[in-house]
C-alpha cells in the first residue's frame, strides 16, 4: 500500500472549495494513480475523521506559451472529500 502523505499532495483552496467547507466537503489534489479507496483511507488515516464519500475528477494541463515556445502543464487528479455528519472539520482550512 502506498503512503497517505504520498497519495494527498495538497489542500485546493479556491472560492468555490471554500464555499463548500460549509457543507464539509474538502478538495485535494492527489496523485493520478490512487483510486477512490486509497483516498478515503488516507484522508481518514492522517485527519482521523470518517469520510462519507470521495468524488474525484481529472485535469488536462492547460497549453501554455513562452515567447515561441509553447507546452503543456502537468495534468492532475482533484479529489473531493465529503465527511460524515458527526466528524470534526479539519484544523488545515481554518485561518
Amino acid at each position: 500500500m502506498k503512503e497517505p502523505r504520498d497519495i494527498i499532495k495538497r489542500p485546493v483552496i479556491t472560492e468555490h472549495s471554500a464555499d463548500l467547507m460549509g457543507e464539509k466537503k474538502y478538495t485535494f489534489e492527489v496523485s493520478p494513480k490512487a483510486n477512490k479507496t486509497e483516498i478515503k483511507k488516507a484522508v481518514e488515516e492522517v485527519f482521523g475523521v470518517q469520510v462519507a464519500s470521495v468524488n474525484t475528477m481529472n485535469l488536462k494541463g492547460k497549453f501554455k506559451r513562452m515567447g515561441r515556445y509553447g507546452g503543456y502543464r502537468s495534468d492532475r487528479k482533484k479529489a473531493v472529500i465529503t465527511l460524515t455528519q458527526d466528524s470534526e472539520e479539519l484544523e488545515i482550512f481554518e485561518a
